[in-house]
C-alpha cells in the first residue's frame, strides 16, 4: 500500500473507530499481531480483542466523543496523525466518576503498516490534562 492509501485508513479508522465506535473494522484492519504502545497504560495493547478493550474504555468514559485528524503525514509504512478528542465525561475512566464536563484532548499517533493493516502503534496524547478536566486533581 501506498504511503496515501495508509494515511486514508488512518483517517477512516479515526473518523469510524474512535468517533463512531463502529468496532466491525477491528478485524479488517487489525493485524492479529497489533501492538499499542501508550504510556499512560500499564501495559501493552496487543491484538484485536486487546484494542477493543482499550477503545471501549474512552468510548464509556466519554460516549460522545469525536476525534478529529488535524494534521498527517506519511512515509513508507508510517503515518503520523496529529488529532483532538472531544467529548463529554459521562461515564467512569480509570476509577474517576462522571463529572458531566466537557474535555478535549490533544495527541499524536505514529502507527505502522502492513499490507493495509495496522500492525503497530505509538500513542501520545494529554492524559494529564484529561485527568484534569475531569476532576481527578487540581490544575497545576
Amino acid at each position: 500500500m501506498s504511503a496515501e492509501q495508509n494515511k486514508a485508513i488512518a483517517r477512516r479508522w479515526a473518523e469510524e473507530v474512535w468517533s463512531k465506535g463502529n468496532f466491525s473494522l477491528v478485524d479488517e484492519l487489525l493485524a492479529a499481531e497489533y501492538v499499542a504502545h501508550d504510556p499512560a497504560t500499564p501495559e501493552e495493547v496487543r491484538g484485536p480483542e486487546g484494542f477493543r478493550h482499550y477503545v471501549e474504555a474512552f468510548r464509556n468514559a466519554l460516549p460522545d466523543m469525536q476525534l478529529t485528524v488535524e494534521d498527517q503525514v506519511a512515509e513508507g509504512e508510517k503515518v503520523v496523525t496529529r488529532w483532538t478528542a472531544r467529548g463529554t465525561h459521562r461515564g467512569e475512566f480509570m476509577g474517576i466518576a462522571p463529572s458531566g464536563k466537557r474535555l478535549e484532548m490533544a495527541g499524536v499517533s505514529i502507527d505502522r503498516f502492513s499490507g493495509g493493516r495496522f500492525v503497530e502503534s505509538w500513542e501520545n496524547y494529554d492524559a494529564l490534562g484529561m485527568m484534569e478536566q475531569m476532576g481527578a486533581f487540581p490544575k497545576a
